[in-house]
């Protein structure tokens, strides 16, 4: 009896704003081998995150079709809601999903295929693809086959040669004449995160997360707004050039219009995939409903009762929306809780970061407000007058852990460019990183309210501009 061929699809996509401009790639792997047979990459226009993962799919399905229709494929794809969903183990409730899933459930018969969540360190070749169809849409045009995206293999560019050919529909001669015309590309990996401009960033997940855009840090707004502040500073410097800047999320289905020319000495607006983060507080303590000061300093609480049902409650709330790619908390205990549950539903890792630790609220810890004003009156007035001041006992001024934060934040946008990424943490971390981002003043710490497991988030652009989605939401909790 003749051996059933089996062959690896590898697919991803992405989008630079969620929605945003969007695109795909996939690959066909010989499983034993390593060898590509077949790569497949196309810019889809505005889209979101799990539009383009599951066109990948579908692409890569399609080209494994077209080599062997009898294959057992294998489908590994970092995309925990795609494999989740196509697995049976997980419904599909939003509608755009639904079409996609079916196409996809179509194109082999299920006994045919068996999908696997891997990481997405693990999917950089198809990960590449996408990022190269994005790059290839914002100048206006489709993806292409180009060896100068790998390495060249030589000895495939020398099977390439000696490609054989059959008549249109034999399967084998289609799949040697595709081995040969794609041997130029190579399995090249890509070098930073996951979605991003071009410049080693990856694809998927620019804009705050979900597929319902509850965190789109509003891309085409924000991209607007910089593009007309861009505008204006040309008209300021009496450029020569004319014509306003498109924001590149443009309006949905719209291709993106090439930027006009900088005046002398100015910049174009940065349009690349900002880092997003998702700021999540951690779930209730025992301390929370009490207000009483919780820092980095004191006991040191674990989640409540209530606080672990939050927890699993936003981590519900995360895994259906899907497009969170990374993890990063604060080392304090009830922040680590919440990550964890979150990370399990989500099947990844947490990174711990001390710069998101709380504040330290020196001798104040574990007292209510009412009980420092009694007991230490004249260092809360001076506290609540001046960032600068620190609390009794040798806390933290807000000044010192604004600038602690801000630190953190410049290297997460680094590390996590193009990628979004739930930071959790506390409340003056997250009204912090929230200040920072508008350009507020210090005292506009004391003008915000955060509810425990509530979420907001704040997308940071290259450039330095930031754009701010305040939901302190707490929707997944009812």
């Amino acid at each position: 009896m003749t051996a059933v061929r089996e062959v690896v699809v590898e697919a991803d996509g992405g989008s630079r704003g969620n929605p945003g401009p969007a695109g795909y790639g996939a690959v066909v792997l010989d499983p034993v081998t390593g060898e590509t047979l077949a790569e497949r990459a196309e810019y889809i226009g505005v889209a979101t995150n799990n539009v383009a993962e599951y066109k990948g799919l579908v692409a890569g399905l399609k080209a494994a079709r077209e080599l062997f229709p009898d294959a057992a494929v294998h489908v590994r794809m970092d995309s925990k809601l795609v494999v989740e969903q196509m697995s049976g183990r997980w419904k599909i409730k939003h509608p755009d999903m639904k079409p996609l899933a079916a196409e996809a459930a179509r194109v082999f018969p299920a006994r045919q295929v068996r999908y696997e969540w891997i990481p997405r360190e693990k999917n950089k070749h198809a990960d590449r693809l996408a990022n190269e169809a994005m790059d290839a849409g914002k100048r206006g045009r489709q993806w292409e086959p180009s060896a100068s995206s790998a390495a060249l293999d030589a000895s495939a560019a020398r099977s390439a040669s000696a490609a054989p050919s059959g008549p249109p529909g034999d399967a084998a001669a289609g799949a040697a004449r595709a081995r040969a015309a794609l041997a130029g590309t190579g399995t090249g990996t890509s070098s930073g995160t996951r979605t991003g401009s071009g410049t080693g960033a990856g694809s998927s997940g620019a804009g705050a997360p979900a597929a319902d855009g509850l965190f789109a840090a509003d891309e085409a707004i924000a991209a607007q707004a910089r593009a007309s502040l861009a505008a204006a500073a040309t008209a300021e410097r009496e450029s020569a050039s004319s014509g306003d800047f498109e924001a590149e999320a443009g309006v949905r289905g719209h291709e993106p219009a090439p930027a006009a020319p900088a005046a002398p000495g100015w910049g174009a607006p940065d349009m690349g995939a900002p880092a997003t983060f998702v700021l999540l507080r951690h779930g209730e303590t025992a301390l929370t409903p009490e207000k009483r000061f919780s820092g980095s300093g004191g006991s040191d609480p674990e989640l409540s009762a209530a606080g672990l049902r939050q927890a699993d409650a936003v981590a519900a709330a995360l895994a259906a929306r899907g497009t969170v790619q990374d993890i990063v908390s604060s080392p304090l205990r009830r922040c680590r809780q919440t990550a964890e549950a979150v990370a399990a539903r989500l099947g990844l890792d947490v990174r711990i970061e001390d710069g998101l630790r709380e504040t330290d609220f020196g001798a104040w810890e574990g007292l209510t407000f009412a009980e420092v004003r009694e007991r230490y009156a004249d260092d809360l007035d001076a506290w609540l007058a001046s960032p600068k001041a620190a609390p009794t006992g040798g806390g933290e001024s807000f000044a010192t852990v604004a600038r602690r934060v801000s630190a953190t934040r410049d290297r997460l946008t680094t590390t996590y460019a193009g990628r979004t990424v739930l930071l959790v943490t506390h409340v003056t971390p997250v009204k912090t990183l929230v200040r920072l981002a508008l350009g507020a003043p210090p005292e506009s710490l004391f003008r915000m309210e955060l509810s425990a497991a509530s979420l907001s988030a704040v997308a940071y652009y290259t450039d330095g501009n930031a754009s701010v989605r305040l939901l302190n939401d707490t929707s997944h909790l009812r």
